[in-house]
């Protein structure tokens, strides 16, 4: 590929439209390892025996859409403004309320309102803590799985950048909801990585995900990607570390 194609075939990347939270436009161009547990399995589980759920963080509704049908009172709830249509267009033909608000902010929703919250990778911070406690009916469940802080840092680092939120460990989320009021019933922790096949997805995949690199282009970091881009042709790969963590917990 010649410096002038590659140019164009990351601006292309670059300008790619990113909906809710699907990554499928590069689905082919990476390889991301996965969690020994099954958030999705877990998550299922727990709705059998649910008569009201709260789906935190829902996205584009992507996820949640995977659990229906909906035979008990299902609520989503989306922060990010671009993703509550695309949110309502899936999930309320299946009988979810959809509404527009920050997870990490007060609830629009009364005291002891749902039997069972779902979080995946949504924001985890002392006041959210307090919230999902409030609207969590007596023996309520939790299940959360979260993006550790320290999340992608050899990729963040790559461009001068560190992590943001670096106090979103295991142990402090958890010391957090015990202080709380929470029982832990089950947690675990895990390292992998994400590989990249090219460059290009590279790109999509920090437009994508701005928090990552806040100032990203391909223009100020063009550099950077030839510099990647020539990597990526001796090792025919860049390897990134990926860490997660789970936590089921009680009222």
């Amino acid at each position: 590929m010649s410096a002038e194609d590659l140019i164009k075939q990351l601006k292309k990347d670059e300008k790619t439209i990113f909906k809710g939270w699907d990554f499928s436009y590069i689905e082919s161009r990476l390889v991301q390892e996965e969690p020994p547990w099954d958030y999705f399995n877990k998550a299922k589980k727990l709705l059998k025996n649910s008569k009201s759920v709260l789906d935190m963080a829902t996205g584009g509704g992507e996820l949640f859409s995977k659990f229906a049908p909906f035979n008990i009172k299902a609520v989503a709830i989306e922060g990010y403004p671009p993703n509550v249509p695309i949110a309502k267009n899936l999930l309320e033909p299946l009988g979810v309320k959809v509404l527009e608000a920050n997870e990490v902010e007060k609830l629009p929703f009364q005291n002891n309102e749902f039997d069972l919250i779902l979080n995946r990778h949504g924001g985890i911070n002392k006041k959210s803590v307090k919230e999902i406690y409030r609207v969590q009916s007596k023996h309520g469940l939790f299940l959360t799985q979260q993006i550790d802080g320290d999340n992608f840092r050899d990729l963040i680092n790559k461009f001068g950048k560190n992590p943001k939120w670096e106090q979103n460990t295991l142990e402090n989320v958890k010391n957090q909801m015990i202080k709380q009021g929470f029982k832990i019933i089950e947690f675990d922790e895990w390292t992998g990585k994400i590989i990249f096949k090219d460059v290009g997805a590279l790109v999509y995949l920090l437009k994508a995900v701005p928090w990552l690199v806040d100032d990203f282009s391909v223009d100020k970091y063009l550099s950077k990607l030839e510099e990647l881009h020539k990597k990526i042709k001796i090792q025919e790969e860049l390897s990134y570390t990926a860490k997660r963590f789970y936590i089921l917990a009680q009222k």
